[in-house]
């Protein structure tokens, strides 16, 4: 098989979508889904129906083959972590978010997918981060952090981790 485009991705994660949301995947709905005419649906499923992703016979449903699902899934996966770390740690709207999120999926790797999910992982539980760091920085994008506000910011942080850690027994 040869390496797959960003359209081939795109594709397979909207058959993925389709089949999830209407049980069966038809020409017309990919067409409509990719915002392009039926032809050139036709000429891409043949694409991908040579490369073994899909199965799709003339006038009949279109399937994904194991292969073709598990690229779907991984597709949308890498769809799904960097929409939400654009949407909540970055704070970018999420029309933005969707359509950033959209472009860097193909261009990705997986070690770098898994490097932000550690972080994001780590933004949410870690004591100096979690959701009041977020709103922290979402202050900070406004413009609104002055050294001041970061030494009263620190403070009442040093302050909440060490009652915390009265309460720990160790």
């Amino acid at each position: 098989m040869k390496l797959l485009t960003a359209a081939m991705e795109d594709y397979l994660e909207l058959i993925l979508t389709l089949k999830e949301q209407n049980k069966v995947v038809r020409v017309r709905d990919i067409a409509k889904g990719m915002n392009v005419k039926m032809p050139s649906v036709t000429s891409m499923l043949n694409n991908l129906a040579k490369n073994k992703l899909i199965k799709h016979e003339k006038y009949e449903y279109v399937e994904l083959t194991p292969q073709g699902s598990k690229l779907a899934k991984e597709t949308a996966r890498k769809h799904t972590i960097l929409f939400e770390f654009l949407r909540d740690v970055l704070k970018v709207d999420p029309p933005q978010a969707d359509a950033d999120a959209c472009q860097m999926e193909h261009a990705v790797s997986p070690t770098t997918i898994g490097k932000l999910v550690d972080f994001i992982e780590f933004v949410e539980f870690c004591p100096r981060a979690g959701s009041d760091w977020l709103e922290y920085f979402k202050t900070y994008c406004q413009g609104e952090i002055s050294p001041e506000k970061c030494s009263k910011h620190m403070e009442k942080f040093i302050a909440k981790f060490n009652n915390e850690m009265e309460k720990v027994d160790c």
